[in-house]
């Protein structure tokens, strides 16, 4: 699936959902689903700056597309980028790059986050995009 269609799978999910406090949970339950990140992956040059807790964020590339790792010490931040890695795992540099992430605006999420959540969604995306660009030039 490429990153627009998995944004739609998203969106479709959220909109099962009445009200924003299902839709926290739902995100509280896809932070307890993410595999734990190995600990030897816990480094601070994997650590998202900017972000309120704890996120780190580990990618490599196998064949021309990347695989992301994640993890958190707060259950609401691995449920944001447990979001982030099901749309951007597996997909190509290029189109990491080229994509426009509309799905935050259309569940409401940045809306319903504090500004230090929101801030550390906008440090997540940007950390995922410059893995992305590192990636894109090792491949050039």
């Amino acid at each position: 699936m490429n990153i627009n269609e998995i944004q739609d799978e998203i969106i479709e999910e959220f909109s099962m959902f009445e009200d924003w406090m299902e839709r926290y949970d739902y995100i509280i339950e896809l932070g307890k689903s993410l595999p734990e990140l190995d600990e030897k992956f816990k480094t601070d040059e994997n650590l998202i700056k900017g972000c309120q807790s704890k996120v780190w964020l580990y990618a490599e590339l196998k064949g021309d597309k990347i695989i992301f790792k994640a993890d958190g010490d707060a259950i609401l931040t691995k449920g944001i980028v447990a979001l982030l890695l099901q749309v951007f795992s597996e997909q190509t540099p290029k189109d990491i790059l080229n994509s426009e992430l509309y799905f935050i605006d259309k569940i409401g999420l940045k809306e319903h986050l504090s500004p230090t959540r929101a801030n550390g969604l906008v440090s997540m995306v940007k950390q995922f995009k410059l893995y992305a660009l590192a990636f894109q030039t090792k491949l050039n």
